[in-house]
């Protein structure tokens, strides 16, 4: 199901700062007065959170003038992390990679998740989005979606996908797909896209649906195929991968998005002069060409932070409808 995104009024830092009520100049003073930042990373290495957060880091260390450090803190779809930094102290001095699947798929399957995903943080930018993905083996029998399904078909509850985590969503994808194509696909979960990736590579697993960031070396490489992606039209990167709506299934178009964000009660000084610099940072003309190498899709238009905490929260309520209708509610381990 696909979310449609605002178009929303770029906003400068000395504006920003008169939105929030405080000069911006104030901003640049008081904070950050310590090393060093943790930004945590709510996946393991080599998935999307850790690799934008890698990118980013050095150009906050070097734009604040202290360290930033990424943290990765893995499990439970995301929800591990996420919820150490709801928790943190409000000082500026713990971040997080605010993410798809912990803070916009979460709520809608996980009844007790222990955080309420608009108010325990202070959002403050959200970055861009990377479509997902069904990928298999580039030895893989499947040549195309209608070849996957129809083995599925053929053998329910056999041909098996990874997804980054249960509560994921991609996790939440090869549900969809299974009730939209009548279908019965065996879910394996890991904790990340770099274990499921290996996984599949080894042979362990079939089939993965997964952000295309992750997966880029090894499809310019050769090692796997593109079955669907989820974007709205077709990727400039790979132009012969149809989307998941060419093929049937536009409920599937959709992405997973990335964004800055701290917990709540983080002082509109500390928010400003964070929003302020990530703006400089990710339309670096370096961090342009790596997000275009690991097709990031930046905002055409950036959300201030109080659009970004609304667009969190649309977020979660459309996909809290589709776990609703697939019957998909997990308890939290």
């Amino acid at each position: 199901m696909k979310l449609s995104r605002r178009t929303l009024v770029a906003t400068s830092a000395a504006t920003m700062g008169s939105a929030l009520g405080i000069p911006a100049v104030q901003a640049s003073q008081d904070w950050p007065t310590k090393a060093p930042i943790k930004l945590i990373a709510t996946f393991p290495p080599g998935g999307t959170a850790d690799t934008i957060s890698r990118i980013l880091a050095p150009k906050l260390s070097a734009a604040l003038g202290t360290q930033v450090v990424v943290e990765n803190k893995p499990g439970a779809g995301g929800t591990i992390g996420s919820d150490l930094a709801a928790k943190a102290a409000p000082d500026g001095f713990t971040l997080v990679i605010s993410h798809a699947s912990p803070l916009g798929i979460a709520p809608g399957i996980y009844p007790k998740l222990p955080y309420n995903v608009v108010s325990d943080f202070s959002h403050v930018a959200l970055i861009g989005h990377t479509p997902n993905v069904l990928i298999v083996p580039a030895d893989s029998p499947y040549k195309t979606l209608a070849d996957y399904i129809a083995d599925a078909k053929a053998r329910p509850d056999q041909i098996a996908f990874g997804s980054s985590g249960i509560g994921s969503n991609t996790h939440l994808m090869g549900e969809l797909l299974s009730s939209l194509a009548g279908i019965k696909l065996k879910h394996v979960p890991y904790r990340g896209s770099a274990p499921s990736l290996q996984d599949m590579l080894a042979g362990a697993i079939p089939s993965m649906f997964d952000p295309i960031t992750t997966n880029v070396p090894h499809i310019n490489s050769g090692k796997v195929r593109l079955l669907a992606v989820s974007s709205d039209k077709r990727i400039d990167m790979y132009p012969n991968a149809p989307t998941f709506a060419e093929q049937g299934f536009p409920q599937l178009t959709t992405s997973t998005w990335v964004g800055v964000s701290g917990p709540k009660g983080m002082s509109p000084e500390i928010v400003a002069r964070l929003y302020a610099e990530l703006q400089k940072a990710y339309r670096a003309p370096e961090v342009v060409e790596r997000f275009k190498e690991v097709v990031l899709l930046p905002e055409d238009k950036p959300m201030t932070p109080a659009e970004y905490a609304r667009f969190v929260g649309d977020f979660a309520a459309t996909w809290a409808a589709v776990s609703k209708s697939a019957g998909i509610q997990l308890e939290l381990g």
